[in-house]
């Protein structure tokens, strides 16, 4: 655990679950596949799902020219930005005492609109990579066309934390004699069999950076 960026960063609920080190806070997004954007609008709070990719000390977020949430953080709105993963459902003695066992990152700042046509493109590559690695490289790379009616937004990673919580349950020791299985039930995302687009032309087929496509892969 290191230490806190700023106050805001700061972890108040359970601080020794927290870490403030690049190493661990960049494994967290880099691992995840979607982030969630809060945001205000009017004083009206928004929570957005969105995909994301981070560069470096950079987190890029993706968006139509057309998305009131790209409209609305061009102006410099604050946001905050979330990435959690979920590894396992924790099953205690007691009711009070379940959890889940897992992994999270909060951004805190604000967002500037990615208006250099080559920073723009490097984003675009990221989203790709992000989703399957070495498939950028494989497909057409965005047309003009398509460049203008995509936006993306670039948050710094100044302000961010992260928090985790692993292990069995933690019951009360009263309850460690109850007669009643305790203990974890682990989750993972696993990759089906590639399906094929209807219309694609006969004698195509996936390449490896498809078939060995696997959650939390990276290039």
């Amino acid at each position: 655990m290191s230490t806190a960026a700023s106050e805001r960063t700061r972890l108040r609920r359970a601080p020794a679950r927290g870490a403030y080190d690049r190493d661990t806070i960049d494994a967290i997004l880099d691992e995840g596949l979607v982030a969630h954007l809060g945001f205000s609008v009017d004083r009206q709070p928004y929570v957005i799902p969105t995909l994301h990719a981070r560069v470096r000390d950079t987190v890029y977020i993706h968006g139509s020219a057309a998305s009131r949430m790209i409209r609305t953080l061009t102006a410099s709105a604050p946001a905050c930005l979330t990435v959690t993963l979920v590894d396992a459902m924790v099953l205690a003695r007691s009711a009070f005492h379940h959890s889940m066992n897992y992994r999270s990152v909060v951004v805190l700042g604000q967002a500037r609109a990615v208006a250099d046509p080559a920073e723009l493109l490097v984003a675009l590559e990221a989203f790709t990579e992000k989703l399957v690695p070495g498939r950028w490289d494989e497909v057409r790379p965005p047309n003009a066309k398509e460049l203008k009616g995509t936006r993306a937004l670039a948050m710094s990673l100044d302000e961010a934390s992260a928090k985790a919580r692993s292990g069995p349950p933690i019951d009360d020791d009263e309850d460690l004699e109850r007669d009643v299985w305790a203990g974890v039930i682990p989750l993972g995302l696993a990759a089906g069999a590639p399906v094929a687009d209807p219309q694609l032309a006969p004698g195509i087929t996936p390449s490896e950076v498809v078939t060995g496509w696997k959650p939390g892969a990276s290039r």
